[in-house]
């Protein structure tokens, strides 16, 4: 029972820690528009998730060799495609890096509300009925 419950938030556990990283790449990635050069950065969410989640935990979308600040093993970072090219060489797309900037933070935030709700829920579940 236990089990069940806590792989739930196993889970949404890694969608944070994994939206978290996603969102320093991006912005990384933000701070380097002007330098010349500079190959933009990115990872598949759901691969890293599925790998992440999956049997073996540090399976093909996780690169064990790359560690997060929080010292997990980091998504494997892939090179972003230039939708134009530039003379300096720099691959950062400022208008679509603001875009998947954006939908990152409202993604992590969706998964702290349901966190949050899925903890509210457990806690009225644990209370007694003669409880308000």
């Amino acid at each position: 029972m236990i089990a069940n419950l806590t792989a739930s938030f196993d889970f949404h556990g890694q969608a944070l820690m994994l939206r978290a990283e996603r969102q320093r790449v991006i912005a990384g990635n933000l701070a380097n528009a002007d330098t010349p050069g500079y190959q933009a950065r990115d990872f598949d969410f759901a691969s890293a998730l599925r790998a992440a989640t999956g049997p073996a935990g540090a399976a093909a979308g996780i690169a064990a060799d790359v560690m997060t600040p929080g010292g997990r093993a980091a998504p494997a970072l892939r090179y972003a495609v230039p939708s134009q090219t530039s003379l300096d060489g720099n691959t950062v797309d400022v208008d679509r890096e603001r875009g998947a900037f954006a939908d990152n933070a409202v993604k992590y935030e969706s998964t702290l509300r349901f966190i949050n709700g899925s903890v509210r829920t457990m806690l009225d579940a644990m209370k007694s009925h003669h409880q308000s």
